[in-house]
């Protein structure tokens, strides 16, 4: 970290210590996810489905968790939707995961990523669905699928490596079984956008056998080299079939928190570029991310000089630090709440497009009081997300104007979809308490990324007070239109 940016968080430090009202921003744009988990049903479900009032309390369970993700202004959930060879969604091509069901291969009575998407979106939360690329499994869990196995429906796909089974990068066929798997995806749901997991070769990568096949398909290249191309080829013809089909739909990964070993810290241990032959730096190079999710769950000196490395390396793409939420627990690392929020503070000044935290669970918990630090100061207000002009900047049109009705102790806001808009858009409305409107305040957000025309604002019946509205469109690109009319709306202790 260079010494003049070093200095200026140091005493960044010193006035959210002493001052956090007036020293944390309150950003009208950013990324504010968490990486919800359902492999051995970390996250969610808790409980398999096995009749329908099991079905309903799993459902009600995951309800719950997003409506507290809402309540603190989140605005993004990377959803898991294959684990380990098995599925969150209706497969023609994997099993359907047991932690739902209790069985492999049967759903719990619905799709759980059909439902997360729909409920999602209620909340004005976008659902990208998180991916495990390459490993397979345990040989337990092999054994537990069965027949449907990919490891017993493609052998000559998979290795063996360390008591786990994976996808072999350098086999042709694996990058055409994943991107049968993306293409269920993509084309059979309404996600936002499809995130990357493991999208690199496992740890003690050296010892990855994949020797025979090295020799087939490595043409003279440098083992490392030819790994690295393995997986770039990869990434780039799984996002150029999505933007052909769905250009709105983001691509993402999320790839080991230190990406190469940087001047700064030649010592850094475990990188993506050396250890594990993930290019991330290049994928954005060649413009085949939207967006990059670094699993940065270190401190310090590993954490804040690569942030500056992703963003360096960005090429105008959103950089979203992972943040490790699980290392406040005791067991893992015992950090203080300290530590994460001044690595949210540090990604907000130096280039970040906001943050990830892994795990829901850890949020939700609010350990060492987390969840209600970022409910009430970090994310107070809400935010938008940033916009994804590389992919479309066209501007929409805006509503005409809101209309108000007094509803007992809620007002109903409603407004109609701007004439000749054919796309998908979303809202944000706006208001204020005196008479004038701030469009570019995230303190006069009274809720955005609405996927309705219609929003309800509760009131107290008893209090006499003037609201102006305002109301924009933004497109799936989250390219917001000019404000529309202003509505004006005086609450008074009788309904007239």
């Amino acid at each position: 970290m260079g010494k003049m940016k070093k200095a200026f968080f140091l005493l960044l430090a010193v006035l959210f210590c002493s001052q956090w009202a007036y020293a944390i921003q309150y950003p009208k744009k950013e990324v504010r996810a968490v990486w919800l988990t359902t492999v051995y049903g970390l996250d969610w479900p808790q409980r398999v489905a096995a009749s329908e009032d099991s079905r309903k309390a799993q459902q009600e369970a995951v309800c719950g968790m997003l409506d507290r993700l809402q309540e603190a202004n989140f605005n993004t959930v990377f959803f898991q939707v294959r684990m380990r060879g098995d599925v969150a969604y209706r497969s023609d091509i994997e099993p359907a995961s047991a932690v739902f069901s209790g069985k492999y291969g049967r759903l719990p009575g619905y799709d759980p990523l059909a439902f997360m998407v729909a409920e999602c979106h209620k909340r004005g939360l976008e659902c990208h669905a998180w991916f495990v690329t390459f490993p397979v499994g345990s040989d337990k869990i092999v054994r537990e699928q069965g027949r449907l196995s990919v490891v017993k429906r493609h052998p000559e796909l998979c290795k063996h490596h360390k008591g786990e089974w994976f996808l072999d990068p350098g086999v042709p066929g694996t990058a055409d079984y994943i991107l049968k798997l993306v293409k269920e995806i993509v084309n059979g749901y309404d996600i936002d956008g499809i995130h990357f997991d493991y999208i690199r070769y496992p740890e003690a990568a050296r010892n990855f056998p994949d020797k025979i096949t090295y020799r087939k398909y490595g043409r003279k290249m440098r083992l490392e080299d030819w790994r690295r191309q393995n997986i770039n080829r990869m990434v780039y013809r799984i996002y150029d079939w999505v933007k052909l089909v769905k250009p709105w739909v983001q691509v993402s990964s999320s790839p080991l928190g230190k990406y190469n070993r940087i001047p700064r810290v030649p010592n850094a241990g475990w990188t993506a570029y050396e250890s594990v032959y993930q290019d991330a730096a290049q994928w954005l190079l060649a413009g085949k991310q939207d967006m990059i999710v670094p699993m940065m769950y270190y401190l310090h000196e590993n954490f804040f000089p690569f942030v500056d490395n992703w963003v360096e390396n960005a090429n105008g793409r959103m950089i979203v630090p992972g943040l490790g939420a699980y290392r406040l627990l005791k067991e893992e690392a015992d950090w203080t709440l300290t530590d994460l929020t001044d690595q949210i503070d540090y990604s907000r000044y130096f280039g970040g497009a906001g943050c990830s935290f892994f795990r829901c669970g850890n949020i939700l918990s609010d350990e060492k009081g987390v969840y209600t630090e970022l409910r009430d100061n970090y994310y107070r207000y809400p935010a938008q997300l940033p916009p994804l002009t590389w992919l479309n900047d066209s501007v929409p049109s805006a509503p005409e104007e809101i209309r108000v009705e007094r509803l007992e102790n809620e007002l109903k806001l409603s407004w109609e979809k701007p004439a000749g808009e054919k796309q998908d858009l979303t809202y944000t409305v706006y208001y204020s308490l005196t008479d004038s409107i701030d469009t570019s305040s995230a303190q006069q957000m009274l809720a955005t990324n609405i996927h309705g025309t219609e929003l309800y604002l509760p009131v107290s019946p008893h209090r006499e007070q003037g609201y102006l509205f305002v109301i924009t469109s933004s497109t799936r690109y989250h390219i917001e239109s000019l404000p529309s009319r202003e509505t004006y709306y005086y609450l008074s202790k009788y309904i007239k």
